[in-house]
């Protein structure tokens, strides 16, 4: 099993929004970096199990645990020219975007913050504390996963 880190603005979609989806399922749909692309094309495991990550808001909180429901698949809000993840360069036989599904699996006592994440022992190498360390989705190790689950049991 794989673990992720999945940032989004809550304005966007929030935590809640995943909670109140029909099975509290969603697709993953926008990702526009290439590298958080391959993540999710080629590592990104049904069963993985992700933080979902409140960012661009203070505080930057991870909210709780989902999981992959299904593997990448291509996203298909490139090919939809009214769509503000529109890529005319994508095309349905040759798709240069992806997107999986993740569900929800539990929600953490309360959020964990960043500030808070800093000040953890362990958690120095994290990607997501990491300087100009900006991609939506980032892999975390399974000892960083033990170490922030730990936080709220």
């Amino acid at each position: 099993m794989n673990y992720w880190l999945m940032k989004t603005e809550p304005s966007v979609f929030s935590w809640d929004d995943l909670r109140s989806h029909p099975q509290q399922t969603t697709h993953w749909e926008g990702v526009r970096n290439y590298q958080a692309r391959n993540f999710m094309r080629d590592q990104m495991k049904l069963g993985d199990r992700v933080l979902f990550y409140h960012s661009v808001v203070k505080p930057q909180v991870i909210m709780g645990i989902a999981q992959v429901v299904r593997e990448a698949y291509p996203d298909s809000f490139a090919f939809d020219p009214a769509s503000p993840y529109y890529d005319p360069k994508s095309s349905i036989d040759s798709p240069r975007w992806v997107m999986v599904d993740i569900q929800y699996v539990s929600e953490f006592t309360s959020p964990i913050s960043l500030d808070e994440l800093k000040q953890i022992e362990g958690l120095d190498s994290m990607m997501l504390l990491q300087k100009g360390c900006r991609l939506s989705i980032q892999p975390v190790t399974p000892e960083e996963w033990q170490i922030v689950c730990n936080l709220r049991p």
